[in-house]
């Protein structure tokens, strides 16, 4: 309490939202940017994080569903008007083009197109749904690698700013250069607090995309191969 008292007394409020009030035009910019960073951010995480959850879940119940054994023109139909994640999304897409192909003829040329047309449109979902589900992890690591150095141009201004104070006042007394000192380091707080949380949740959101593009992939190659054995079949 007595230092705060000195601190005001001697013209040196340092709380966060004086030091703000208190900045460069260059600084406030910086702050500014660096908040609204951070904020979208952690958006960009609360929202990958709901996505992925959800992801997950429905992906769990949709294979408990696809291997219980039940037809695939059942399960097709149950879901082709509710497809709203991935694997149901490359399932649907996967069952239409088996639709179109499967009356198309039985003659080796055309089961050999109607195989090839069937894992083009597999990879073709694939990836679509995850650059899907890979969008915003961008900002992520915009702001990851970004912000420390939009902190580090504020820390950088800052202290010019309490070097100009001596010169101006002649006097290298701490309540001359503190407020200046305490911008920057504000600045540089400012900068790690918008760059740590974006890099963990980018790594964090980075590894759970790979992990999915490696079960949804998986997914897509055993359908591939149960759709066409049943292609086989129909040649016999």
């Amino acid at each position: 309490m007595e230092t705060e008292l000195a601190a005001v007394a001697a013209g040196g409020d340092f709380s966060l939202w004086s030091l703000f009030l208190r900045a460069d035009p260059v600084v406030k910019t910086v702050m500014g940017i660096l908040v609204i960073s951070s904020i979208w951010s952690w958006a960009v995480i609360i929202d990958k994080s709901m996505t992925f959850g959800r992801m997950k879940r429905k992906s769990k119940k949709f294979e408990d569903q696809f291997w219980s054994g039940k037809p695939l023109e059942e399960l097709y139909r149950r879901t082709n008007d509710k497809a709203d994640h991935p694997m149901a999304k490359v399932f649907t897409a996967a069952m239409e083009e088996w639709n179109r192909s499967k009356d198309a003829g039985r003659s080796e040329q055309l089961a050999i197109g109607a195989k090839s047309r069937i894992d083009k449109v597999l990879d073709l979902t694939v990836t679509r749904e995850l650059e899907k589900a890979e969008s915003s992890l961008g900002v992520l690591a915009t702001v990851g690698s970004a912000a420390p150095f939009v902190g580090l141009l504020g820390t950088v201004w800052g202290i010019m700013n309490a070097f100009q104070a001596i010169a101006v006042t002649k006097d290298t007394n701490l309540a001359v250069v503190a407020p200046g000192i305490a911008e920057a380091l504000f600045a540089t707080a400012l900068g790690l607090l918008a760059a740590i949380p974006a890099v963990v949740g980018y790594n964090r959101y980075s590894s759970a995309l790979n992990s999915f593009s490696v079960r949804l992939q998986g997914f897509a190659d055993e359908f591939s191969s149960i759709l066409s054995r049943q292609l086989d079949e129909r040649m016999k």
